[in-house]
């Protein structure tokens, strides 16, 4: 019996759902991490003040304190019974690394003892060479360093019946460079601190910190485990190269906020379990729009803490869903015809005084400064769309962008017809030559504008990749498997570079004799009409906007190897190099590094669907083509007339058909693969990967293939189907 009967013979038998009772989530939150109120009781007060400083205003902390830091957390760590401890990173990748440490060492005289100093605690030395460096590192050249990063909390990680302290860490080479994605973040968070903070003194002289903050949406399928294992290509590469459409996909909208299965919603409570021990503070889970598809959402928090937390929410489904018999799919788009996954990262900014920066207030003051700071956003985006659309850019995503439940590659903003009105208010009030009867504006009321229920002030659109929803953007078009640092990086980026350009002109204006007010609308004004034509209130899908945003001047990059060259324009080094992000080597590394993925990607994606083909999809093709011949051979021995056995014929002409398409276009398909490995050039070879081999042939291997699916007797076919992975639990 193949291994797809034997899944779903067995599916019955290896439910379970059984998850022991938790307690009172505020009971158990944080239970494995060492907060600043854990450390409150295992630190002195010396050790606890520069924990906190480094924490709350990013001072470095004294090698000679880090040693009493060191042993007040190992002292907590080996009361819940860890042995080990390890930097925990997040190199490019695009998954976590980890190198685990015992605190058991030996004296100079043999005698063994528990040890954890500031040494290894600030700094350890995991091998740079094995990693991505695109070029920056060599294999004889390995060193690397990875050091503790105080802003995020250490953790203990619960695997079976080990325990590990977790110490998040950026990872840099021996020569400096950034080698992860956590490095880089910090960077721009920093940086968006400062420009967003003299900005905001222009209103308020009392803030002193401004910190961008994150809520992600992680959205997932899960399959039974031995369905899953009965697929190779959901095994090697996240997702069904073949399959055709059951009869029943989404098209009922049933699924929707539906009940959560029995043993997918135990499944959620054991993971959200082990999240809030690990402080990841989930608020919601629902199912999504596509059959076997579901969504969980945290509450949000400081930026840096949220992407480490997503990171390590991720290991933690894949992990618990084992014990479940299940598998979370976290690929962007692993199933054809229905909805793909995206992670919605929704983003906004928080004064240290309470202010949210992108929630409109109730004085012409508040108002002004939100003015501000939501304009300011959209020019960013209007100014830099290219290298944000980079930062979501992957062979994943690819399959997922602009297929109908996703934003499509052009890149605009949505703000809703109330604020769209306020900006058009504002263009059009404010005169070229400014004076002091145009102080009027400046009691503009938005709160006569816009609802007071703010957060349903607009619409959702789904169709947008850049969303204003009320208090705060949704950059919708970040992919389900992606490390939100990237367009994090990015977004704050930009954002700080156009804040910096925006306090320029502004006191530029100051200077030249404008009260301050009308010199900030003056540039609100300006900013408005130069960024207007990125802003689009309708459906992003119809074909209509793809002709109007050509006409606009907005790109429609659609591939990753073309939607990359923007990391490496003079544009993005002026930009990533004056504000101190990225040298220019740091960036053409990365550019080489994300290229590397891509032709990686397509190159095992290929790999499987010509070995699936030959061995999974032919042989039953071919018996059950053969058996069709002799039937028909059968019946015209038998001396019957051909119109009895008519049908079988066109069935056996149909199958024969598919059969040798499929197996032409699949060596065809390992021809061009060839060509595209022998290119030396990464671009080039991107590029050849996706037009020569992705889009010249993956689809219409799949056509052939699907085909066959339907035409095959079903007990002959090996693949688990659409049916079966998406509807079994």
């Amino acid at each position: 019996m193949s291994l797809r009967f034997n899944a779903i013979n067995n599916l019955s038998t290896s439910i379970d759902t059984k998850v022991d009772a938790s307690p009172k989530i505020t009971a158990l939150f944080g239970s494995n991490v060492f907060s600043l109120k854990t450390a409150r009781e295992f630190l002195s007060d010396e050790a606890y003040k520069s924990l906190q400083s480094s924490i709350k205003a990013g001072q470095k902390i004294d090698r000679a304190v880090a040693n009493q830091i060191a042993t007040g957390m190992r002292a907590w760590a080996e009361l819940k019974g860890v042995t080990h401890f390890t930097h925990w990173f997040q190199p490019l990748t695009g998954t976590t690394a980890e190198k685990h440490d015992s605190f058991f060492t030996l004296k100079g005289d043999g005698t063994p003892i528990e040890q954890f100093e500031g040494d290894a605690l600030v700094q350890q030395e995991p091998d740079a060479s094995s990693f991505p460096s695109g070029g920056l590192r060599a294999t004889f050249e390995a060193r690397g360093y990875t050091a503790w990063d105080p802003s995020s909390p250490p953790f203990i990680m619960e695997i079976g019946q080990g325990k590990t302290l977790c110490i998040p860490t950026i990872f840099v080479s021996y020569t400096g460079e950034s080698l992860d994605y956590k490095a880089p973040l910090l960077k721009a968070l920093d940086t968006l601190n400062k420009a967003a903070v003299e900005v905001c003194n222009y209103f308020d002289k009392n803030i002193t910190r401004v910190t961008p903050t994150l809520g992600w949406e992680q959205e997932y399928f899960v399959v039974d485990e031995a369905l899953f294992n009965a697929r190779p290509d959901l095994v090697m590469t996240g997702r069904t190269v073949y399959g055709h459409s059951s009869a029943k996909n989404q098209q009922l909208e049933d699924q929707y906020f539906g009940s959560i299965p029995e043993r997918v919603y135990a499944y959620m409570r054991d993971f959200e379990t082990e999240s809030y021990k690990l402080g990841i503070p989930l608020r919601t889970r629902h199912n999504e729009v596509a059959p076997g598809q579901y969504e969980c959402a945290p509450i949000f928090e400081e930026v840096s803490v949220a992407v480490d937390h997503n990171s390590l929410l991720m290991d933690v489904m894949e992990r618990v869903a084992r014990r479940h018999g299940l598998r979370v799919l976290l690929h962007e788009k692993p199933f054809a015809g229905i909805n793909g996954s995206g992670k919605h990262n929704n983003w906004s900014m928080a004064t240290d005084t309470g202010v949210n920066l992108l929630a409109p207030g109730k004085t012409p003051k508040t108002n002004l400064m939100f003015l501000t700071f939501f304009v300011n956003t959209i020019k960013a985006v209007h100014d830099y769309a290219d290298i944000l659309r980079a930062s979501i850019a992957s062979a994943p995503n690819d399959h997922r962008l602009g297929a109908n439940e996703a934003p499509p590659a052009i890149i605009s903003v949505f703000i809703g017809q109330y604020l769209s009105k306020v900006l058009n208010d504002v263009k059009e009030r404010v005169s070229e030559k400014m004076d002091e009867t145009d102080e009027s504006m400046l009691k503009i009321d938005i709160h006569k504008s816009i609802p007071e229920l703010l957060m349903d002030n607009t619409d959702r659109n789904r169709t947008s990749p850049f969303a204003f929803t009320g208090n705060k953007f949704e950059f919708r078009a970040v992919g389900s498997s992606a490390n939100c640092a990237n367009p994090m990086t990015v977004l704050n980026t930009i954002m700080a570079d156009t804040l910096k350009k925006f306090k320029k002109e502004v006191d530029e204006l100051i200077s030249k004799g404008e009260k301050k007010e009308i010199a900030i609308m003056h540039v609100i004004r300006q900013y408005i009409v130069d960024s207007e034509k990125v802003l689009f209130e309708g459906d992003g899908y119809s074909e209509a906007w793809a002709k109007e945003a050509e006409k606009r001047g907005l790109e429609n990059v659609k591939t990753t190897p073309l939607a990359l060259d923007a990391m490496v324009t003079e544009k993005a080094k002026h930009l990533f190099e004056s504000n101190n992000i990225y040298s220019h080597s740091e960036l053409e590394a990365r550019h080489e590094i994300e290229l590397e993925k891509y032709i990686k990607k397509v190159q095992i994606e290929s790999r499987i669907m010509g070995e699936l083909a030959t061995s999974h999809i032919l042989p039953p093709a071919i018996r059950y083509q053969n058996l069709l011949a002799n039937n028909i051979q059968g019946l015209k021995e038998a001396g019957l007339p051909e119109a009895t056995f008519a049908n079988q014929k066109q069935i056996l002409e149909k199958i024969s058909l598919h059969i040798n398409k499929t197996s032409d276009l699949v060596e065809k398909m390992i021809e061009a693969r060839k060509v595209c490995n022998n290119m030396d050039n990464t671009r080039t070879k991107a590029i050849a990967y996706q037009s020569q081999v992705k889009d010249a042939f993956f689809d219409d291997i799949r056509y052939n293939v699907d085909k066959l699916e339907l035409l095959v007797d079903d007990r002959e076919w090996y693949l688990p189907k659409y049916r079966e992975m998406l509807f079994l639990r």
